[in-house]
């Protein structure tokens, strides 16, 4: 009999970056002209992105940060800030959404804007996500990621994908937006990868944990069922690891101890499901393995700070909570 590969069935990192594309908010093929600008708003939630088709143009964020793209470069706005895009740095700018837009089906659209001169093309999207995982690893990116034409070998498979969305942009045959709507999900997960095989950002703290073989599964296996009845010896004998070992591990990479950590999870998981399902109180707590709706409903409050009923009447407001800290002992919501 063959033996079994204990680690092959969990990938954290591999389903934080699948969760990046729940959906597809916003597509928009731009074609523009000099002199021209353009302020995209805030959405929250929302991960932007724009790749320079043919032409070039500024991308400036927070006011602080400003970067010319050149033709082939993919840049993403991870936490949904307004920025600007711009002809040249200066330009004055127009309101994204004030502006005239071509239809092409429910989430894609084509914009044409400027004032005659040097013609620039760009694909932008935003990505919205909801899932506990997905929101955490965007919170660590950092405001500005850009994948150049020009960086190196590494980056082929991007500036292939990058390429066939270019054609399809321009070509638009039947079924070209859902073609480039679906590169567009690919994209984005290839350059968060990118990043996080390449930034030192990257090697520390939860991503890091994600990546250790041993604690990686462990939290894996909390990611994929957290109703479990999870102890510390549990959760070691699953990283294959002693008690005292594995709490050290996972303490020290991912900064709370494993049955903390737990507890912040469903919480996480508790606030993505009253957001978007109309589920009974007791029932959710049934599914994340608690005996009642108040017990639920009393480690829910200790831990986001509200009731669980408010977190559902404030549903479009944004009310969040991150599975692992970032800067903080204390979960913000």
């Amino acid at each position: 009999m063959q033996a079994e590969d204990v680690w092959a069935p969990v990938d954290p990192l591999g389903e934080a970056l699948h969760f990046l594309r729940m959906s597809g908010t916003f597509y928009c093929r731009s074609e523009l002209s000099a002199p021209w600008g353009l302020a995209l708003p805030a959405m929250q939630n929302c991960l932007m992105f724009h790749f320079v088709t043919s032409g070039r143009c500024w991308l400036a964020v927070g006011g602080s940060e400003q970067r010319l793209l050149q033709p082939g470069d993919f840049a993403l706005v991870p936490h949904g800030a307004g920025h600007g895009l711009a002809s040249e740095p200066g330009a004055a700018p127009a309101a994204l959404f004030d502006l005239p837009r071509e239809s092409v089906s429910e989430r894609y659209e084509i914009l044409r804007h400027g004032g005659g001169g040097q013609a620039t093309s760009l694909v932008c999207g935003a990505v919205r996500f909801d899932h506990p995982a997905a929101i955490h690893l965007v919170t660590l990116l950092p405001q500005l990621i850009v994948i150049e034409a020009s960086s190196s070998p590494d980056t082929d498979g991007i500036q292939s994908t990058l390429r066939f969305m270019a054609a399809e942009a321009r070509q638009m045959r039947p079924g070209g937006e859902t073609v480039v709507t679906r590169l567009a999900d690919i994209l984005v997960i290839q350059a968060i990868r990118s990043w996080i095989a390449h930034a030192p950002a990257a090697q520390t703290g939860w991503l890091a944990a994600l990546q250790d073989r041993q604690v990686g599964r462990a939290i894996g296996m909390i990611h994929h069922d957290p109703a479990r009845a999870w102890t510390l010896d549990l959760l070691a004998a699953e990283a294959a690891m002693s008690r005292s070992a594995f709490s050290a591990r996972f303490t020290a990479l991912v900064g709370v101890p494993a049955m903390q950590y737990v507890a912040r999870w469903r919480m996480s998981v508790a606030a993505s499901w009253l957001r978007e399902r109309d589920e009974p109180l007791g029932s959710l707590a049934g599914r994340l393995g608690y005996q009642s709706e108040a017990a639920f409903s009393r480690a829910f409050k200790r831990y986001v700070g509200i009731a669980p009923g408010a977190v559902r009447r404030r549903s479009g407001t944004g009310v969040r909570v991150i599975g692992v800290p970032s800067g903080s002992s204390r979960f913000q919501c």
